[in-house]
This record gives C-alpha cells, structure tokens and sequence, in this order.
C-alpha cells in the first residue's frame, strides 16, 4: 500500500511528477475555496446570493470560452507554456477576490479565475496527449483524478477550522491562502524544457517549419459526436454538487449529515477504483463499451436516489448510501472511457484544438448540469428521477455505437 501511495505522489516520471505537484496544489486550493467561498461571498463582501449566482454563470460562460480558445492556443504557443502562465493567472485572480468589495468587482475576478482555470485545463490535457501514448495517457489522467479528489478532501478538512471560527478574519485568511496556493501549483512546472530531454521540441511542434496543420475538430463528426454525448454524461456531476443535497434536504426523512457521508463514499471510492477502471481504455472500442457500462450504471443510481425519497429514515439512508456505491462505480467508469475517447480520437497534429473542444463540451456541462438536475428530479421527484436515467442510458449507448463504428473504421483504414 505504501509503494503504491508513493507511485502516486511521486511518480518517476519528471513531467508526470511535476503534474502531479501541480495538481495536488490546486487540488487543495480548491478545498478550500469550495469550503468558505459561499460564506465569503455573503459574509464578507456582502453580497446577495442572487449576485452570487448571476457572477458565477457569467463566469461560467467565460469557462467555456476559455476551453475552446485554450485548444487553439496550445496549438500555437505550446501547452506547457499556457499551462504554466494560465496557472499563475489563476492564482493571482483567487487572491484577487480579497480585493472585491460588490457585485461588478466580484463578477470581474471570477470571470478571470474560471477563464484561466479552463485555459489551464485544457493545456494540461494537451501536454498529456503530445507527451505520453497510448495507455499511459488515460493511466497519467486517471491517477491525477484520484490526486485531485484526495487534496480537494484535504483541503476541506483544512478549511474547517475557518468554518468553526466564523469570523471575516477567518474567512479572508483562508481566502488568501487560497491564492497562494493556487500560485504554488505554477511552481513545478517551471523549468521543465531545461530539466527533460526532448521536451521542448515535442511542445513546440507548431514551429517545425513548413509543418501541415492538422484539420480542425470542428469538422470531425465522430469527435463531435462523441464529446457531445459524453458531456450529457458529464451532467451527472451536477448530481454530486446541487442534486442529491437538494433532494436529501427537501425531499426524503434522512438527515442532512448524509450529504457528508456520500461524498465521503465517492471519494474513497473513486481513490481506490479510478485507475483500475481506466484499463485498457486507450482502445477506442473499449472505451466505448466501458462508458456504455458506466451509463447503465448511473442510471441505475438514479433510480435509487429517486427510491429514497419514498420510505423513512432507515429507508433513505440505505437507498442513498446504495445509490452513491453504484453512482461511484458509474462514474468511474464514464471518466476513464471518455478519457480514452477525447485522447485515441483526436488528431495529433491539432492535440490542443481537439483536447479544447473536448474540455468545452465538459464546461458546458458544468454550466448547465445544476439547473437541468434542479429542473428535472429536485422539482419532480421520481418522474424527474426516471427522465435522467434514461438519458443518461441513452447517451452512453450512443457513446458505445460511435466508438464502435470509429474502431472499425480506422481498422480498415490500417489495412488499405
């Protein structure tokens, strides 16, 4: 277990070590923003929830432009570089929050904080793609997943002791703490030309003279198409963060603490099972059947979450605590296969113009996830339940026919 805990902390590899430093400080950074940041904003700066809420989706918006244009930029400047300077950015735009003080202020600096994230996401994706093949891509994504999941626990549990203080003190200590370690994820991946042969040339593959520029996403239906369905999936996430709270608060006897618990059991779940599930993913077949597989799954738990709000006490509770087990699974399973997809499928002379689009279709996602949960099963109850299981259902059978008919094609193609 301590070998395995050290392989993952601290891998050979030197870019994959300074990724994963790099993940491991934003990953706790964001534990702690995501701990106080709600109370921060009403608390401190005093805003209204309404503006809170209309900040954050115009920032939102400014995500997903973000990943688009972060794809035709990594292409251009090379990833390693956007990574680098879109980090710094971020953290700078994090600390930049303790200067707020109203709405249009607020607005401004999370329009940069969520735009720099998304140009800093979709270049970490490119230097995945261009610097590693085959299986290790999705292994190298499915264990930062795990890194991400671990220190974002970390970090919440380092913002409780704001939490139990209560003051505005306490509040913008950890708010600057924040920045500042967000700032500190731009530290490992300093240097990296210098410190790993051949890396600069393999990021500055769009300075080869006379280079063919690889054809744009934008005209590759099955890529399209893929990303497409996988981000319907993707909107099970807005499960985890607004849904199941929502209905666990307003819709079934069991107490409020299991909010906790379940995200507790998705954590440790997804530590223990992300990596293994990623396995053989990097086939453009598998992948397609292991998100079909995840799918199924995520419907599945969507019908028990439903079934909670229908019983007592003891009801909910093991109808939850079931839901979250099989949701887990589920989403393991959907992540490592589009992972496979939106790398195996890409054309590697346009990497970072394909990993945008595959990030925009995840960002558009996030933006719309809470309100089509809201919309769906908070508001309906099981009817609404139903409605989502089956599209979940249905994308990730669609996911499965592309990927299947994608496999065939480029065997015949290896064979002409």
């Amino acid at each position: 277990m301590l070998d395995r805990l050290r392989r993952l902390l601290l891998p050979a590899d030197p870019v994959q070590r300074s990724l994963t430093f790099a993940t491991m400080a934003g990953a706790l950074s964001s534990g702690l923003f995501y701990s106080v940041s709600a109370l921060y904003f009403t608390r401190v700066i005093g805003l209204e929830v309404t503006t809170v809420g209309l900040g954050l989706t115009i920032a939102g918006l400014m995500g997903v432009l973000g990943s688009f244009l972060g794809g035709q930029a990594a292409d251009r400047v090379g990833a390693d570089r956007l990574q680098a300077w879109a980090n710094a950015v971020h953290g700078v735009a994090m600390l930049s929050y303790v200067l707020a003080d109203g709405p249009v202020s607020f607005t401004l600096v999370a329009c940069v904080a969520v735009a720099s994230r998304s140009l800093q996401g979709t270049a970490k994706s490119t230097v995945q793609v261009r610097w590693f093949a085959g299986p290790d891509r999705v292994g190298i994504r499915a264990r930062l997943r795990v890194i991400t999941n671990l220190f974002i626990g970390l970090g919440t549990l380092l913002a409780a002791g704001a939490l139990l203080v209560g003051t505005a003190a306490a509040y913008q200590v950890t708010m600057v703490a924040v920045g500042l370690v967000a700032l500190l994820a731009t530290v490992p991946l300093m240097g990296l030309r210098g410190r790993v042969d051949g890396f600069a040339g393999v990021m500055d593959a769009h300075l080869v003279p006379d280079r063919v520029r690889g054809p744009s996403p934008m005209r590759d239906r099955t890529y399209l198409t893929s990303v497409a369905l996988n981000s319907v999936i993707a909107m099970h996430f807005g499960l985890t963060s607004v849904g199941v709270p929502l209905w666990i608060a307003t819709r079934t006897e069991a107490p409020d603490v299991m909010i906790s618990v379940l995200l507790v059991v998705n954590t440790v779940l997804v530590a223990l099972f992300q990596v293994r599930a990623s396995r053989g993913t990097h086939d453009i077949g598998t992948a397609g059947r292991v998100v079909r597989r995840g799918s199924l799954l995520l419907a599945i738990a969507c019908l028990l979450y439903g079934a909670a709000g229908s019983g007592g006490v003891l009801w909910a509770v093991a109808a939850l605590l079931a839901a979250e087990v099989v949701g887990s699974f589920a989403e393991v399973w959907c992540e490592a296969g589009a992972w496979g997809l939106a790398f195996e499928l890409a054309h590697p002379d346009s990497a970072g113009a394909y990993q945008g689009v595959s990030s925009t279709g995840y960002a558009v996602a996030m933006m719309a996830s809470p309100a089509v949960v809201t919309a769906t099963a908070v508001d309906h109850g099981m009817p609404g339940w139903i409605l989502l299981a089956a599209l979940f259902a249905a994308a990730g059978s669609g996911v499965a026919v592309v990927a299947r008919l994608a496999a065939v094609r480029r065997t015949q193609a290896a064979l002409v």
